[in-house]
């Protein structure tokens, strides 16, 4: 007797499902253990402010959040402020090294207190830790303009060449 297609199909059913569930739980099983692999920085912007100065430029000032979501450390090579504009340009601010910041904070009494250190290079994430930094940059806008932004981001570069950004939730 010869068995026709549709039997055939309809045993062969039981083990192409068998098979891609093995395959399937194979590949979860890979995606779990390498969860921690991925060198990233999570977090978020908790606080802006800003100032401007008398030649139409302004100061930014940006407290952030963040944690190594990795199981490797975070060794931070660079750090910059992007500003995307409400006319959709991308503007790169000015970083303000951590001692001139703490001048900044002191000749500028507006900006309020400095709560957390800056954001630097060499600065070392351990696994799984979870950080408060600043960062504060120049921007040559008015503080119009620059409150008019769509968004403000904080990219984080590894001395490994990972890249992470923080952006400001608007």
């Amino acid at each position: 007797m010869r068995e026709s297609k549709a039997e055939r199909i309809r045993r062969f059913m039981p083990f192409l499902l068998i098979g891609l569930a093995a395959v399937s739980l194979l590949t979860a099983l890979v995606f779990w253990i390498q969860r921690g692999a991925h060198l990233e920085l999570e977090g978020r912007i908790q606080k802006v402010r800003t100032l401007a100065l008398p030649d139409s430029s302004t100061i930014v000032v940006i407290d952030f959040r963040f944690a190594n979501a990795a199981n490797y450390p975070f060794v931070v090579r660079r750090v910059d402020v992007l500003l995307d504009s409400a006319e959709g340009r991308t503007l790169e601010g000015a970083v303000i090294s951590e001692p001139d910041a703490v001048n900044v904070f002191r000749y500028y009494p507006l900006l309020g207190q400095k709560y957390n250190p800056s954001l630097t290079a060499r600065t070392r994430i351990a696994p799984r830790q979870s950080l408060d930094r600043m960062i504060a940059a120049r921007f040559e806008l008015p503080e119009e303009q620059l409150a008019r932004r769509k968004s403000l981001r904080v990219r984080v570069e590894d001395v490994d060449g990972a890249v992470s950004e923080i952006s400001e939730q608007r």
